[in-house]
């Protein structure tokens, strides 16, 4: 659990006692189905067809952006096979630009183009045990 994920349950049971519901109206009677509430929130957010399930599939994006194992993000998310975790990861336009900008600064970093290792058929010298170590 975040950080702010318990400062908000905290604000929800603030006075309550251990037996009665997080979630509860200002009655004090306990939610039942907040779609209504939700869809006019996220109107009011200019988000009209947000659903509440799509959060799932945004949380385990940013959990593999932050560098997360795809097996602890399974766990988080309740997702027990690899196939059905494999439908909720999304990769977007960004995250492809991502990934191209990485390889670029990895070229950068051994200053030697992937283009140029992979369009030769003899590698030079200098470059043979580093294609060792990634073999």
């Amino acid at each position: 659990m975040t950080d702010s994920v318990l400062t908000l349950l905290t604000a929800c049971v603030s006075g309550k006692a251990g037996d009665e519901y997080v979630f509860t109206r200002p009655d004090g009677k306990r939610v039942r189905d907040f779609r209504r509430t939700w869809a006019k929130a996220c109107a009011a957010a200019g988000i009209p067809r947000l659903l509440f399930h799509d959060l799932r599939r945004t949380a385990a994006r940013n959990l593999r952006r932050a560098g997360v194992p795809e097996t602890v993000i399974m766990k988080i998310g309740g997702w027990r096979t690899r196939s059905v975790f494999e439908r909720y990861a999304i990769v977007s336009r960004t995250d492809i630009a991502d990934a191209m900008l990485r390889l670029q600064q990895s070229e950068k970093l051994h200053d030697q183009p992937i283009s140029h290792i992979i369009g030769h058929s003899k590698v030079p010298a200098k470059n043979e045990a580093h294609l060792r170590n990634v073999n």
